[in-house]
């Protein structure tokens, strides 16, 4: 192999592989990954053949390792943005050999990416592929490293920005000792535009779901009112919200919502309104705790001219522009007395008074009221009527916190992705697995509210076409202990990378390590103000075990 060919170290690709047994996940990166048996990857490519024909199986499978050269090519420029052009192009060979796909050496690679050519020639040594089809069919008379083949395309393609066709010229299946893989772009095939099949979309499946996630996007990038309220979700507990909604719709019943701050209780009262038959008519929503309390009566009923200074002219409250639609009350508890009572006489009487007027006029609102305060309990303290309580609480629909329905965070966060990427025109690859498992696992205090927070952040700082990942949502979320590839193909264990950096930091530092922990103890007993059991709990030891340190250091500094 030419010497300008060698393979830069690969300790920063290994860095890339952790193991984390206690969740039972394995990371390449931000992307989850897995161990399969080659046994039962063989059985699979022998299923498929075997039930739909080899044409389709190749296809298959070629897709499959196109998307995962996809994928791992995101890996060069953040890992070696820094280096020469070959050496970034090299992640892509040593990460296939490190997830098991065979031994591969490069024998020639010429590239220009400025001018989008590029010549690649490499040999592949005990391809998993190769052997586990010779094991099946014998010695075949094509080439059958269908998944290596799509990776070594989809890499390249997505490495270069232009599709780059390899093909292989020798093969194990084919009883050669070793595969031998050519790789230029498509259009200088003379044969390329009959490999084409291999890596296109399935025509109309493939369309029909592209199509659909762009009625999606537009749908999400109208308002709340015309996306109809944005309510997803599908676990039990929002399903029983969502039914009792549906019920109510084609009522006239005043609906009260319950929840915690952030829920999406507007959003079901928008949903609510769209299904009920006012839905051609006004949707006005007020946050009571949002007006001051000398106003609210003014902007819910309304006011006539002069009835305070200032009123030069007559206005219409809230419930008036409302007419013949909803009206819907966010933190209803927060409104005070004076005002209550003029709710009541409203849902009783069905008219309203203007403040500084003399005469009623009657109103057609259907009312939703939200909450996200135990109203029972601010009866008792004397803050809320009690005969309003009664008079709301006639349909209550508890709305449960995203905490209680993990089912439904990732299409919430897919969903809201759709209306992001809309919003901001990006165009992006979705979230990583690993942003995904920390959305799941997130406790969510602030609910969609958060979650709708996170994802328009993610959607902003993830480059184009690019996926999000946790940095994008979590900036602060620390990094966890893991298990990680050694030099020798052996599991390690590996600290957290900041703990990583700092040890690599004192290995090039060139201290001795007795001086590194003379000066350690110095620090903590500085920090503690003299106090020896301060100083043991900053280091994470016994006091006892501190002073014996502190001891053993003392004759170093007597000679």
């Amino acid at each position: 192999m030419d010497a300008a060919l060698t393979y830069p170290p690969d300790q920063d690709l290994r860095r890339l592989l952790r193991f984390e047994p206690d969740s039972g996940a394995i990371w390449l990166g931000e992307r989850r990954m897995v161990l399969l048996h080659t046994a039962a990857l063989t059985a699979l490519q022998h299923d498929l053949i075997t039930s739909v024909g080899k044409e389709q199986a190749r296809r298959l499978l070629t897709r499959m390792g196109y998307a995962c050269g996809l994928h791992d090519a995101g890996f060069a420029a953040k890992i070696r943005g820094s280096r020469t052009l070959e050496e970034m192009f090299m992640v892509g060979p040593q990460l296939h050999m490190l997830e098991g796909a065979a031994r591969v050496t490069p024998v020639v690679l010429k590239m220009n990416a400025e001018a989008g050519q590029f010549e690649g020639e490499f040999r592949w040594d005990d391809s998993w592929e190769a052997h586990a089809h010779r094991l099946n069919y014998g010695v075949v008379d094509e080439p059958a490293c269908w998944t290596l083949l799509g990776y070594a395309s989809g890499y390249t393609s997505a490495f270069m920005g232009r599709h780059i066709l390899f093909k292989e010229t020798r093969c194990g299946a084919c009883g050669d000792d070793h595969c031998h893989i050519v790789g230029r772009p498509i259009d200088e095939w003379p044969d390329g535009d009959a490999h084409r099949q291999y890596f296109e979309d399935d025509s109309l499946l493939e369309k029909m779901d592209a199509l659909s996630q762009q009625v999606e996007a537009l749908k999400s990038s109208l308002g709340p009112t015309e996306a109809g309220g944005m309510l997803v979700g599908a676990s039990p507990g929002f399903q029983r919200a969502h039914d009792l909604m549906l019920r109510a719709a084609g009522t006239q019943v005043s609906v009260l919502l319950t929840g915690e701050t952030g829920v999406g209780k507007e959003r079901f009262a928008r949903a609510l309104h769209e299904h009920s038959e006012r839905a051609a008519c006004p949707f006005v929503a007020v946050n009571c705790a949002a007006l001051p309390a000398e106003l609210i009566e003014a902007e819910l009923f309304g006011v006539e001219k002069g009835a305070f200074t200032g009123a030069h002219a007559a206005r219409a409250g809230r419930f008036e522009r409302a007419e013949g639609g909803t009206l819907f009350l966010d933190e209803v508890g927060d409104l005070p007395m004076p005002a209550q009572a003029k709710l009541l006489r409203v849902l009783q009487e069905g008219e309203i008074e203007r403040l500084g007027g003399e005469s009623t006029r009657k109103v057609n609102v259907r009312l939703v009221a939200a909450t996200n305060v135990q109203l029972e309990s601010a009866v008792e303290r004397g803050l809320f009527r009690r005969d309003l309580f009664y008079r709301l609480n006639v349909y209550p629909i508890c709305i449960p916190p995203l905490r209680e329905r993990p089912t439904d965070i990732e299409p919430l966060a897919r969903h809201l992705l759709a209306r992001f990427t809309a919003l901001h025109q990006k165009r992006l690859a979705g979230f990583s697995d690993r942003a995904l498992l920390a959305l799941t696992r997130h406790n969510w205090p602030g609910n969609v509210r958060e979650l709708e927070n996170l994802v328009e952040r993610g959607v902003i700082l993830a480059a184009q076409g690019a996926a999000i990942e946790v940095e994008h949502l979590f900036p602060n979320q620390p990094d966890v202990a893991h298990d990680g590839i050694d030099p020798q193909g052996r599991l390690a264990r590996r600290a957290p990378q900041d703990e990583q950096a700092l040890c690599e930091r004192v290995l090039d530092s060139g201290v001795p390590i007795e001086s590194l922990e003379a000066q350690v103890l110095a620090l903590a007993v500085e920090r503690s103000r003299g106090n020896l059991s301060g100083a043991a709990r900053l280091l994470g030891i016994s006091r006892a075990q501190l002073a014996y340190r502190l001891k053993r250091q003392q004759p170093a500094e007597n000679d």
